[in-house]
């Protein structure tokens, strides 16, 4: 008996527990995994200031390192951007005090923006953050000071999914940041297949969490089908993969 083809679903997420978690996922949902890690973390060996009225952590990276280096937020109000930060501060031992209903910036800001006016807020993440978080709490009257915990770099092997891409060889492809989507397109340059990739995600199921993602491959010509409602690999996974089926099975 012929099996059944599988489809060909690219992960870009970092080369550690998360890919491995992420390979895991996509077979468990029939799908043939390509891990293409697009991001590596490069730590700054610093911690959160320790004098902020609140702090907020805006990954699971950002927990690990700050931990690391033995950071002691003291009386301050912890804040997690998600769900998996929110985790990870608790395994690590921490009191988790805000967690905003949407798992964004925006959703960060606004579940605090009553209670900032006047208060020092410290942002503690990646070199790569979204404005959105720190331009909303100063809007919303808080002093913000930024802590860059981690450089989050371009792995040089990376871009077997671009390739595949090229070749009308992947069937979809999931974006967990506007970084993952500029260092597939930069990967894909560096191979000579950046237009031949963005043409053939145009053929494949391509899923984005949240807006910021999706309108940064929108903006460089990658048309984007699926954003999650929930802002999780693992959601963004199972929609992409039901929304792929029906397409790859016609």
């Amino acid at each position: 008996m012929r099996e059944e083809p599988r489809l060909r679903v690219a992960a870009f997420r970092p080369d550690d527990e998360r890919l491995a978690a992420a390979v895991e996922l996509l077979e468990s949902l029939g799908a043939d995994p390509v891990a293409d890690p697009m991001l590596a973390v490069e730590p700054t060996d610093r911690a959160p200031r320790g004098d902020a009225d609140y702090v907020v952590l805006t990954s699971k990276t950002g927990v690990e390192l700050a931990a690391s280096e033995d950071w002691d937020p003291g009386t301050a109000t912890v804040c997690a951007i998600g769900e998996a930060t929110a985790a990870a501060l608790r395994e690590a031992g921490y009191t988790v005090d805000v967690v905003p209903e949407e798992y964004s910036s925006t959703g960060l800001v606004a579940a605090l923006e009553d209670e900032v006016p006047g208060a020092r807020v410290e942002v503690a993440r990646s070199d790569h953050g979204s404005a959105v978080l720190t331009d909303g709490l100063e809007a919303a009257g808080a002093y913000v000071h930024e802590t860059v915990l981690y450089r989050l770099v371009r792995p040089p092997e990376s871009g077997e999914s671009a390739e595949l891409a090229a070749d009308g060889e992947l069937d979809a492809a999931l974006f967990t940041s506007s970084l993952t989507v500029r260092h597939f397109l930069a990967a894909a340059a560096d191979r000579g297949v950046r237009d031949e990739a963005i043409e053939g995600l145009r053929e494949a199921t391509v899923g984005a969490i949240g807006n910021p993602t999706k309108e940064t491959a929108e903006n460089a010509g990658i048309s984007v089908d699926v954003v999650p409602e929930r802002a999780d690999f693992e959601t963004l996974a199972c929609d992409v993969v039901e929304t792929a089926a029906p397409t790859y099975h016609d």
